[in-house]
């Protein structure tokens, strides 16, 4: 039994070590734009046109300042607004059109955002990018199509200087797509431990480096945020070539990468609004594509599984089985993988702002995540599907 904890111990350790030395450098937090790249000569050209669009469901309760940070960019160039009403059952647009009248009075200004009603959901799409692509389709009918379009969610909120940070990136590297993975809300006692660990396993599913370097061909990005060059967009045909995708961030960005250059960073500017504030809420917001993610595959969810259990409490398992037999080479491969897996997760943590010992907790948060995945497939193989905003989408 002891030869065998100890070559699983050794394992983890050794795979830890590969993730920190070799596995796109993940874990360091680094892909992030230029805080001083407003302040320098990086863009002396004309400034391009953008049009942001804005697909939205039953989001009256935070669209207002998802709305307000448009408005208000200090963008130099010309920009429009586009908010796509994906039937929705509240009060979106009212809210979203009270909040461009004040703003527009304020500024002695019109026309700042139009609201485009979104048609009936049909077969074979999911909500959200159907209603990006009724904003595509819009953009395309005009006179004047933009330079670039800006797809953001209804519950985000931009820092003022956002959008020109985005253009001054594309522009500068000559990049087809720039995205980020906004600061999501760690306001709950469950945000604040699950979220950072969410940020965390999606960078060491997509690397950022990786996603950066045209050389490679993973690719990703974040539906959160995601400025598209115009062109780019009409290369792939649109939202069509992705239409069913739950995990749309990712399919677009690999559609764009097939093509042209495309970058994915972090942002402490860009914040998200939705609360997550119980563990039930965060639960379905994994489970909702954990299992699409696996490709449905249940040999896909057992290897999962048995992944976590070694890279994850294997070490932490090992250190107190090896202390407790006397087992010291157990207990030393055990804490040496701890201790590599606390440094790989610190730098997401204090993007978060969260304390160095939550590090060490890694292994009991990834329980939950795993739980959550298995809960996932669940709710496929009984028909759930997955729910978002009084839609089912099944498989």
């Amino acid at each position: 039994m002891e030869n065998v904890l100890f070559a699983l111990t050794a394992v983890a350790a050794t795979i830890w070590l590969g993730l920190l030395l070799v596995w796109g450098q993940f874990w360091r937090v680094d892909q992030k734009l230029d805080p001083e790249a407003l302040q320098q000569d990086t863009w002396t050209g004309q400034w391009p046109s953008v049009a942001v669009v804005i697909p939205a469901r039953n989001e009256a309760a935070l669209i207002r300042k998802a709305v307000q940070s448009h408005l208000t960019q200090t963008y130099p160039g010309p920009f429009s607004i586009l908010l796509v009403d994906d039937k929705s059952t509240d009060q979106t647009a009212q809210v979203a059109a009270q909040t461009a009248a004040q703003i527009a009075k304020e500024l002695n200004k019109t026309n700042l955002l139009t609201i485009l009603s979104g048609k009936d959901l049909p077969a074979g799409w999911s909500g959200k990018l159907w209603a990006m692509e009724q904003g595509f389709e819009q953009l395309k009918q005009q006179t004047n199509s933009p330079d670039y379009v800006l797809f953001t969610d209804a519950d985000i909120e931009h820092s003022a200087d956002n959008l020109q940070r985005l253009i001054t990136k594309a522009e500068t590297e000559k990049l087809d797509l720039v995205s980020l993975m906004v600061q999501l809300r760690t306001h709950s006692f469950w945000e604040k431990l699950l979220i950072p660990a969410f940020i965390f396993f999606f960078q060491l599913l997509y690397p950022f480096p990786w996603v950066n370097d045209p050389d490679k061909q993973t690719a990703a990005a974040a539906g959160g945020c995601v400025l598209l060059r115009f062109d780019a967009l009409l290369r792939i045909g649109g939202l069509q070539s992705i239409r069913q995708a739950l995990i749309d961030d990712c399919a677009l960005g690999a559609a764009v990468k097939a093509g042209g250059p495309i970058w994915l960073g972090l942002s402490n500017e860009v914040k998200s609004l939705r609360p997550y504030p119980s563990l039930h809420s965060l639960w379905q917001m994994v489970a909702r594509s954990a299992y699409t993610q696996l490709n449905y595959s249940p040999i896909l969810l057992v290897g999962t599984v048995v992944g976590m259990a070694l890279v994850y409490w294997g070490p932490p398992l090992g250190l107190v089985v090896g202390i407790a037999k006397g087992e010291f080479a157990i207990a030393l491969f055990g804490l040496a993988g701890w201790l590599m897996m606390a440094v790989a997760y610190w730098p997401t943590l204090r993007l978060y702002n969260r304390p160095v010992w939550m590090a060490f907790v890694l292994p009991a948060i990834a329980l939950l995540y795993t739980l959550m995945t298995i809960d996932s497939a669940r709710q496929y193989q009984t028909g759930s599907g997955s729910k978002w905003k009084g839609r089912t989408y099944a498989p």
